[in-house]
């Protein structure tokens, strides 16, 4: 599956756009918050430049003294509004960024894993996004930090164009600083980010082997394994507060020589009677204002960070999802067919050119040796992947042309190890159901054999699957009994039925045939399982190699091989 690229920042802007619009009235209400406790803030040094003037005129400066206390009540209530206002849109894009990357990758399917890794997808979703989400309120208040450097470049020019003159000579280096602050920053978060998905990863990795970690004994070799990209996660950190220090530094550095040049042309000007004393103090202030990068320097920061971590959330939103057609499942009785169908898993091709025909409400058990593409087969049969090359129909319809609804409602799935998703066990045996009934759930239940040991847990069906101690075995039977009561028209078990026991295994493939409707598709490791199909798909090498009855294909030694020495009719 191609990934879909342009050129760096591209998948970034496209992903923050509608991210912005998603608070776009919010990112509005901080800018105008921001930009107004600026003008109060560019207000203030007139204000007080006048009462100053007042003062030594001899006249009154109460209301200038005033004027000065409201401007300083105002800012203080713009500043908060605007930090209520930007952790709003902050959460607000973060969780609408979650829900849309999380949905992608639920829709790309296993594919996504394959390609970035679950720890890595884990850092992503909950870290990137985090500070991806920033960026909108970083845009907004933005602006409004460039208001004060703004408006105090044009206060200068109304006191006395020669003040201005004096600091737009040093504008040039402040703006070369500041592009340079911004592009080196983006590259060290780049790297700092792409460290921490490698830890991730591979911390995902362990967790999921911890038992085979602890009976190898080699929980500090794993340890060093995961944290092998620590140097590198603090050498591109360093790097990043190196590179913010310097452009403060020099900005510091050029800074303060800029507010003396006006600072000594105001003196000079007052010398002359062109401006009074509270016009100096104004300029003064103003020069403060207009170079003022410190403010820049950290929005400039934050804003590179976090088109960075947008960047990786775009590089996953690029991998393409499958789509689905229009077309309704028609009335049938669930028979499926694969038409010359070709899957590969990277390079190498695991299915090549399979042809099978499962007839309406049969049972059918794929077998092969270990790497043969069962479970692949298993997944391309309920659209959990797409073929590279052929068709699988289900009642004369591709899969690819049926509406996401009708598919799903179809195809019913077990799996080796499910996973047991929900509140409640209840929960759990209901998931994917649009209205489940109590009965249903249940009935299920006993066809798995699971309703005996689900009513010995400490609340029965409603206890919560994290206090329910389940086996292996035990947590199959849940997975089969989830599948039962979804029904449809086709089901699939991929390995469930593996961690059962003899007795257990022979009472629930008889309920298979005897209480379900519809078609089955089985992958059989144990020949108990094949010999109770209808019919056995022996894989080999990539192809069908025989496809009959588990008794006729017993008389083949190769076949018998499949199922080890120990296999017996």
């Amino acid at each position: 599956m191609a990934v879909v690229t342009s050129r760096p920042g591209a998948g970034a802007r496209g992903l923050l756009r509608p991210a912005g619009r998603h608070s776009a009235a919010r990112c509005v209400a901080l800018c105008l918050a921001g930009t107004a406790a600026t003008g109060a803030g560019l207000l203030l040094p007139a204000a007080l430049g006048r009462a100053l003037d007042t003062l030594l005129a001899g006249g009154s400066a109460t209301g200038w003294v005033l004027c000065c206390t409201g401007l300083v009540l105002l800012a203080a209530v713009l500043d908060a509004a605007e930090t209520v206002l930007a952790g709003t849109v902050d959460a607000r894009t973060t969780a609408w960024l979650r829900h849309r990357v999380s949905g992608h990758l639920l829709a790309l399917g296993p594919r996504a894993v394959t390609r970035f890794g679950s720890g890595d997808l884990v850092a992503r979703v909950v870290g990137n996004a985090a500070q991806a989400g920033t960026a909108p309120g970083a845009r907004a208040t933005l602006l409004a930090a460039c208001a004060g450097p703004a408006g105090g470049v044009v206060a200068l020019v109304l006191i006395d164009p020669w003040l201005a003159a004096v600091l737009v000579t040093g504008a040039p280096v402040l703006a070369l600083l500041l592009l340079a602050l911004a592009r080196d920053t983006a590259q060290c978060a780049a790297g700092y980010q792409r460290a921490q998905g490698r830890i991730a990863s591979a911390l995902a990795e362990a967790v999921a082997g911890h038992r085979t970690i602890r009976a190898a004994g080699t929980a500090d070799r794993e340890t060093a394994r995961i944290l092998r990209p620590l140097p590198e996660l603090a050498r591109e950190g360093h790097r990043m507060w190196r590179v913010q220090g310097r452009a403060a530094g020099q900005a510091v550095a050029v800074a303060p020589l800029l507010q003396l040049g006006v600072v000594a042309v105001a003196g000079v000007l007052l010398a002359r009677h062109r401006l009074s004393v509270g016009e100096v103090l104004a300029a003064a202030r103003y020069a403060v204002l207009a170079t003022g990068v410190g403010v820049l320097v950290g929005q400039l920061s934050g804003l590179a960070r976090a088109r960075a971590a947008a960047t990786r959330l775009a590089d996953v939103l690029a991998r393409q999802a499958p789509t689905h057609g229009s077309r309704p499942l028609p009335p049938g009785p669930g028979r499926l067919q694969l038409r010359g169908v070709t899957a590969r898993l990277g390079s190498r091709t695991v299915l090549d050119g399979v042809d099978l025909d499962v007839p309406g409400g049969t049972t059918l058990a794929v077998v092969g040796r270990s790497g043969t593409g069962k479970s692949l087969l298993a997944a391309l049969a309920g659209r959990l992947a797409d073929p590279d090359a052929g068709d699988v129909l289900l009642d004369g319809v591709p899969l690819r042309d049926l509406t996401h609804r009708d598919l799903r409602r179809a195809v019913a799935y077990a799996f080796a190890r499910p996973a047991l998703l929900g509140t409640t066990v209840e929960d759990t045996l209901a998931l994917g159901l649009p209205s489940p009934a109590p009965d249903r759930v249940r009935e299920a239940a006993r066809t798995a054999h699971a309703d005996d040991f689900v009513r010995r847990l400490p609340h029965g069906y409603a206890t919560p699957c994290a206090d329910a101690p389940l086996s292996g075995g035990e947590a199959q039977r849940l997975g089969l009994a989830r599948a039962f009561a979804h029904g449809g028209r086709l089901l699939i078990l991929d390995d469930a039925l593996s961690s059962l026991d003899t007795v257990t295994e022979h009472r629930v493939t008889r309920a298979l045939s005897a209480r379900l409707r519809g078609t089955r598709l089985v992958v059989a490791h144990r020949p108990a399982t094949a010999a109770r199909a209808d019919a056995v798909a022996w894989l080999d090498g990539g192809r069908v190699r025989a496809v009959g009855s588990h008794a006729q294909l017993w008389g083949d030694a190769e076949y018998r091989a499949v199922f080890g020495d120990g296999g017996r009719a």
